[in-house]
C-alpha cells in the first residue's frame, strides 16, 4: 500500500514544455490543493461535464422620495398642457372629433440582454483521476461554448476555496481562456454518459478521455516502467530484436507474411483467382472464346436458327458469370494468395519474411554475448480466433539469460510479478481506488495475494491426475496425457484447488516449440507455465536446448527447413552456453491489474481478428 506522504507546500509549478499546470500536481497533493489557494495558474484538459447557475438579478435601489411642491409661478406652459390631456380628451370626445388622439406613449421595442451567468465546468487532462472544477464567467465565454462535454479548455485563473459545498478542496476561477476546441455535441461520440467499453472500442481515438479507459491506461503505463525497473535492477540488459525476420520463431504458429510483391500491378497475375464450383476464371474465359467461335459459325451458315439463339444465350450468361467473378477479385472478397507461386527473390528482402511471433530466439544470441537481457516490443499472430485474452499485436516481453537453468527462469518470472504488483500498489492508489469502485471490489486483495503468496509448483503429469481426480465437476474438455490445459483447466486449479497462483513445468514435446531442452525421459520438455487466477497463463518460460545434435534431430523430426535456422544452430556450434527464459503478454497482465476481461478495453488501438480500424 502506498505511505502517506507529509503536506506538500511547494508552488504548482508550470510544466516544463507546455507552459501549463498539470492537474495532478493541484489535486494530488494531501491538502487537495488547499495550500494553493489564491495563486495564478493556467490549466488545460478537457470538459467532462458542466452545469450552468444563472445569476441573481441585482436588487434595485430604494424609491426616490416625493418631488417638493411645486407653486403655481413655477409651472411651465407645456407642464400644464401635459397635466391637462384628459381634460383636452373629453372635451374632443364632446365635439365628435374621436378620430384625433392623443398618444400617451412611445411604441418601443426593448431586446432583452441575456441573464448573466457562471458555467461550473468538471475538467480533466488526464494526469489523475479527480476533475478541477472550473468557474467561467459568461462575460468571459459563452456558455453554449465552454459547456458541451468533450470541449478543448486552456484556462488562465485563480484557484480558490470551493464556492459550493461538494467533493472538491479547491476550484479555479477563470480570469482568461487563451484557447477553446469546439466539439459539434451531434456528432461527437462521448456526449451520452456512461456508454459501455464495448461500444467505446469503435472510436478508440476518444477513448482515453473516459474516466475508466484514462485509469487503466495509467496503471498500464505503471506496469511498462515497472518491467523495465525491476530488469535494470537486476542488471539485465534491454535489447531491441527485429520485428520482421525470416524465422518461424516457433516452428507452428500462424504468421503475418511480409512482402512488397503486390504492390507491383504485374504480380497480380501471380494470384490464383477465385473459383465458382470448381471452375476458375480461365477456364470459363477459355470457354467463351469456343462459345464465341460456335455463335460465329452458326451464323455464317444460318442453317439452325434455335442453336444459333441458344449458343447466343449460354454465351451471354457465361459473359455475365465472368463479369461477376472478376468484381468478386477487384474487391479481393474472392482471391487466394498461392505464396509457392510468388518469386521470392524479386521481393525487397530476397526471401520470405514474417513478422515475429516471439523474440526469444534472436534474444539467445545476445544472451550468449551479454549475460542476461531482455526486450520489450511488439509480436504479432495470424490466429484467427475471437479471444478475450489474445490480440493479434501484442507487447510482449521477453527474457533470456545466460548459464541459467529452468528454475532459475521460474524464480525470475516469480520474482517478477511479485516486483510489478507492488509497484503499481505504491504508484496507483488513485487508479486502483477508482477500479475497486466501478470494476472489479476484489482487486486489491488479488494484487496484495500475488505479493505475500508463494507460487505452487506442480508438474503437468501432476496437474492432469489432480483434474482427473475432482469429483463432481464436468470439465468441457477432456483431461488426458498430451492434451493442452484449457482455460478451464487452469482456473480451475488456481481458483478452486490451490486458491493462488500455480507454477505448471515439464509440458510433453508435442506441445512445446522446437527449440525447448528435451528432458531425460525423452517425452517432456523443460518448460513452464505461469498460471494467474482470472487470466490464467500469463508468462510461459522454457530452457533452451544448447546440444546441436539433440536440437537438430528435434528440427528435423518437426520438418523444419534447416537452412532457415542455420544462424541458431551456430549458437549451438560455436562457444555453446545453457540459457532460460521466458516470456510475458503484458496485455493480460493489465487485466490481472484492473479486472476488466477483454485485452481489446487495455490497449489505445486494438488489432483483433477482423478489426483494426483506426
Amino acid at each position: 500500500m502506498a505511505s502517506e506522504q507529509a503536506p506538500v507546500e511547494m508552488p504548482a509549478n508550470f510544466s516544463k514544455y507546455t507552459k501549463r499546470v498539470m492537474l495532478k500536481t493541484i489535486l494530488g497533493r494531501t491538502d487537495g490543493g488547499v495550500g494553493l489557494v489564491r495563486q495564478s495558474v493556467v490549466i488545460g484538459g478537457w470538459v467532462k461535464s458542466s452545469m450552468e447557475i444563472r445569476k441573481q438579478p441585482v436588487t434595485p435601489p430604494p424609491a426616490a422620495p416625493a418631488p417638493p411642491v411645486v407653486s403655481p409661478k413655477d409651472v411651465t406652459c407645456s407642464e400644464v398642457f401635459q397635466s391637462r390631456i384628459p381634460l383636452f380628451r373629453s372635451i374632443m370626445k364632446v365635439f365628435g372629433a374621436g378620430e384625433y388622439r392623443v398618444r400617451e406613449k412611445l411604441d418601443v421595442v426593448v431586446r432583452k440582454a441575456p441573464q448573466p451567468s457562471v458555467s461550473i465546468l468538471q475538467v480533466s487532462d488526464g494526469s489523475c483521476v479527480t476533475s478541477l472544477q472550473v468557474l467561467v464567467d459568461s462575460a468571459l465565454a459563452n456558455p453554449c461554448q465552454v459547456m458541451p462535454t468533450g470541449t478543448c479548455v486552456l484556462i488562465e485563473g485563480v484557484l480558490q476555496q470551493p464556492s459550493m459545498q461538494g467533493k472538491h478542496y479547491v476550484e479555479l476561477q477563470a480570469e482568461k481562456i487563451l484557447h477553446l476546441g469546439l466539439v459539434d455535441e451531434s456528432k461527437y461520440p462521448l456526449s451520452k454518459k456512461r456508454l459501455p467499453l464495448e461500444s467505446l472500442r469503435d472510436c478508440s481515438h476518444f477513448r482515453p478521455r473516459t474516466t475508466t479507459v484514462a485509469s487503466v491506461m495509467r496503471i498500464h503505463n505503471s506496469l511498462t516502467w515497472a518491467t523495465h525497473a525491476f530488469f535494470q535492477d537486476q542488471g539485465f540488459l534491454h535489447v531491441q530484436v527485429p520485428i520482421i525476420t525470416s524465422t518461424d520463431s516457433e516452428g507452428f504458429s500462424e504468421k503475418f507474411l511480409v512482402t512488397t510483391l503486390l504492390s507491383k500491378g504485374k504480380e497480380y497475375d501471380q494470384i490464383s483467382p477465385a473459383k465458382n464450383a470448381g471452375v476458375s476464371v480461365e477456364a470459363i474465359r477459355a470457354s467463351i472464346k469456343e462459345k464465341t467461335k460456335k455463335v460465329e459459325e452458326l451464323s455464317r451458315t444460318n442453317s439452325n436458327k434455335e442453336a444459333l439463339v441458344a449458343a447466343q444465350q449460354d454465351l451471354k450468361k457465361t459473359n455475365e458469370l465472368v463479369s461477376q467473378l472478376e468484381a468478386r477479385q477487384k474487391t479481393k472478397s474472392g482471391i487466394t494468395i498461392e505464396t509457392r507461386q510468388f518469386d521470392f527473390s524479386k521481393d525487397f528482402f530476397t526471401r520470405q519474411t514474417y513478422l515475429t511471433v516471439s523474440g526469444r530466439l534472436h534474444l539467445e544470441s545476445q544472451a550468449c554475448a551479454l549475460g542476461n537481457v531482455y526486450s520489450f516490443g511488439p509480436r504479432f499472430k495470424a490466429e484467427k480466433l475471437e479471444s478475450k485474452k489474445s490480440l493479434a499485436e501484442t507487447w510482449m516481453v521477453d527474457v533470456e539469460m545466460a548459464f541459467s537453468e529452468l528454475e532459475d527462469a521460474m524464480d525470475c518470472a516469480n520474482d517478477f510479478l511479485k516486483f510489478v504488483c507492488k509497484r503499481i500498489l505504491d504508484g496507483c492508489m488513485e487508479d486502483l481506488q477508482f477500479v475497486l469502485k466501478r470494476i472489479d471490489k476484489s482487486v486489491m486483495e488479488r494484487l496484495q495475494f500475488t505479493i505475500s503468496s508463494s507460487f505452487e509448483r506442480i508438474s503437468y503429469a501432476e496437474a492432469i491426475e489432480i483434474l482427473r481426480q475432482v469429483a463432481g465437476k464436468k470439465f468441457q474438455s477432456k483431461i488426458e496425457l498430451g492434451v493442452s490445459l484449457t482455460e478451464e483447466h487452469e482456473s480451475y486449479l488456481v481458483d478452486a484447488i490451490y486458491k493462488k497462483p500455480v507454477i505448471v513445468y515439464n509440458h510433453p514435446k508435442e506441445l512445446k516449440p522446437f527449440y525447448v531442452r528435451l528432458n531425460d525421459d525423452g517425452k517432456t520438455v523443460a518448460t513452464f507455465d505461469v498460471i494467474l487466477p482470472k487470466v490464467g497463463a500469463l508468462i510461459r518460460g522454457s530452457q533452451s536446448e544448447e546440444r546441436f545434435n539433440v536440437l537438430s534431430s528435434r528440427m528435423k523430426e518437426l520438418g523444419l527447413q534447416k537452412q532457415q535456422y542455420e544462424w541458431y544452430l551456430d549458437l549451438r556450434r560455436h562457444g555453446s552456453a545453457k540459457t532460460s527464459g521466458f516470456s510475458l503478454m503484458l496485455e493480460p497482465l493489465v487485466l490481472y491489474a484492473t479486472g476488466l476481461n477483454d485485452v481489446k478495453d487495455v490497449v489505445p488501438f486494438a488489432r483483433s481478428f477482423g478489426r483494426a480500424n483506426n
